[in-house]
């Protein structure tokens, strides 16, 4: 049995002085998936006993980033999507194991205006070819922020934020084709209808204090591993960033 844990700590640095090595520590997860960490090589050194740390970093300073710690050493690590145009930013980190693939995801935010939603289309693209690619010949565990809500159900106010980033028909189409590729939402897998369960809120507003948040936060497992998931969870009571952590729980 593995447990996975994935967090957009929105600066590791910073989370790390409001608890995160207590979360980390009390948590004992399997693998442990960060999405914009905001570092470079060499700004942090955690020492985290017990694991493989595995970084990896955008090239503009303070921004995006992604990690994963595992306690089991990878038969391979992968950075990237091996496309130059999506591998500047660090957004994604593949272990290879013997029965399974781990990929942790920090996808491109459409920005205000929709600057980057064809940006984001692209990327799309290209995440899902990755997976599918991977899911060829072995099943996939993949996770991150994926900067979607995908139904109403995901955010508080599904009437207001139609073309909003993260809930615009394009990115929630995407969304919906990569899981009718052969993937499952785990969290949805469990709780098909629980609503008002979110993984992210805004700094502004009191959004936190008054829950109106969206569930951009996943973990999305290979079809074929359906009947191994065990639990799936979103730690809304854990705070060090605007995200909270989630949660699935695997028999692998």
């Amino acid at each position: 049995m593995k447990k996975f844990i994935s967090w957009n700590v929105n600066g590791i640095r910073a989370c790390v002085t409001k608890g995160f090595m207590d979360y980390f520590k009390s948590s004992d997860a399997d693998f442990f998936c960060l999405q914009e960490t905001k570092l470079q090589a060499g700004q942090i050194d955690l020492e985290l006993e017990g694991y493989h740390q595995y970084w990896n970093y955008a090239e503009k300073k303070g921004y995006s980033g992604t990690a994963i710690f595992a306690k089991e050493e990878p038969l391979s690590v992968t950075y990237g999507l091996g496309i130059e145009e999506h591998d500047k930013e660090g957004r994604v980190i593949t272990l290879e194991y013997q029965d399974y693939y781990v990929v942790t995801c920090y996808t491109p935010n459409s920005q205000p205006e929709l600057a980057r939603l064809d940006y984001r289309m692209t990327w799309e693209d290209a995440f899902k070819a990755h997976l599918k690619s991977l899911d060829e010949k072995k099943p996939v565990i993949f996770c991150g922020d994926l900067n979607v809500a995908h139904k109403e159900i995901d955010l508080k106010n599904p009437k207001t934020n139609r073309r909003s980033a993260g809930f615009t028909d394009e990115e929630r189409e995407k969304f919906s084709i990569l899981l009718d590729s052969g993937f499952t939402d785990t969290f949805r897998h469990f709780y098909p209808d629980k609503a008002e369960i979110y993984s992210w809120w805004s700094y502004r507003f009191k959004a936190r204090e008054k829950n109106a948040g969206w569930r951009i936060d996943y973990f999305c497992t290979s079809e074929r591993l359906n009947d191994k998931l065990i639990s799936a969870d979103i730690h809304t009571d854990i705070f060090g960033s605007d995200h909270c952590p989630v949660e699935v729980v695997i028999e692998l």
